[in-house]
């Protein structure tokens, strides 16, 4: 007797983005790399089509990285004051999808490196890789409102994918891809309707805008609320299928970056023998981190560590073999 395999039906998918533009489009990428467009939830190729694979960027810093654990030294030390160089070792040597650049010296606090410096930045990591940029502010709204305009026209036609987008500070990051054709990150406090209201806010300021919001529902890290990060991504994919084109953007995450703040990633295994060596343990908390996210419907995912990356691209692979009943 043949076993009926009950399938759920959806009358609507997640929106496609396209990252990075080639010569042919106006830009210098050597290729682009479009993100969503899913018509079912992660990975049940039964229900539905996952067109596109998730990627993988890893991020990179426009300065000496003070703050990262020294075991990252050994992969990017001789790179770390270089960011093309850094760049070009992110792609050559461990395979990223892409890179995110986040313009750390810019913040009034660290360098207050000026809105030129960090277009000067982004156009030699341009000139050292091919992959599609992911371009990131210093985190203070003020500076930030003045980093966009200059570096959006700086990468004119390289249709990056710039950020962040917040309910309270959009309107400049949002008319500075309005007027240089650049994807936007929209940025939201882990809350499901800010989300849906903001994108509807950068919506309104150009149709077209819509079909280039990528969003970040602001994650967790594993152990530090992950969970609730989980149920609001679940509950945007799930609105997306339903046919809500306010949320029915794909999702990009921050993971090293949370991953590598936690005292389990960083605490030596001198100070906590019972915890396992501490490199392999930072490792696998990114990796799991990383693959939680990957079931509940992220499609950049933004990591750090090379090896934990590696895992992560490995446990794509497995995900998208199509096994359709």
């Amino acid at each position: 007797m043949a076993v009926e395999i009950l399938k759920e039906k959806y009358r609507s998918k997640v929106g496609e983005v396209v990252l990075g533009a080639t010569k042919e489009q106006g830009g210098t990428r050597s290729h682009t790399i479009t993100v969503g467009g899913e018509s079912a939830l992660p990975f049940l190729h039964f229900e539905g089509a996952i067109p596109n694979r998730p990627v993988i960027a890893l991020e990179i810093y426009d300065m000496v990285p003070e703050d990262w654990h020294p075991c990252l030294e050994k992969y990017y030390g001789d790179v770390y004051a270089d960011p093309a160089a850094w760049a070009k070792k992110c792609v050559d040597e461990y395979g990223a999808d892409l890179v995110q650049v986040r313009l750390r010296s810019a913040d009034p606090d660290v360098k207050d490196s000026s809105p030129e410096d960090c277009a000067a930045t982004v156009k030699k990591v341009l000139e050292a890789v091919g992959v599609p940029l992911i371009v990131i502010g210093c985190g203070k709204a003020e500076k930030d409102n003045l980093i966009y305009p200059v570096v959006a026209e700086a990468a004119a036609g390289e249709n990056l994918l710039l950020g962040v987008a917040e309910l309270e500070n959009y309107k400049a990051i949002t008319s500075a891809c309005m007027a240089h054709q650049h994807n936007i990150i929209a940025q939201s406090p882990i809350d499901i309707n800010i989300c849906k209201q903001l994108n509807i806010l950068i919506a309104e300021m150009s149709t077209a805008m819509a079909g280039r919001i990528v969003i970040d529902p602001t994650i967790a890290a594993l152990g530090y609320g992950i969970e609730y990060t989980y149920s609001i991504m679940e509950r945007a994919r799930i609105g997306a299928l339903q046919g809500d084109k306010m949320l029915a953007m794909p999702m990009i995450g921050n993971i090293g970056h949370e991953v590598w703040r936690t005292k389990e990633a960083n605490t030596s295994t001198e100070e906590a023998p019972g915890w396992g060596e501490q490199e392999e343990r930072a490792i696998l908390w990114e990796a799991t981190t990383a693959m939680a996210y990957l079931q509940a419907g992220m499609d950049i995912l933004v990591m750090r560590h090379p090896r934990a990356a590696a895992l992560i691209r490995k446990n794509i692979d497995e995900l998208m073999q199509d096994n359709s009943y």
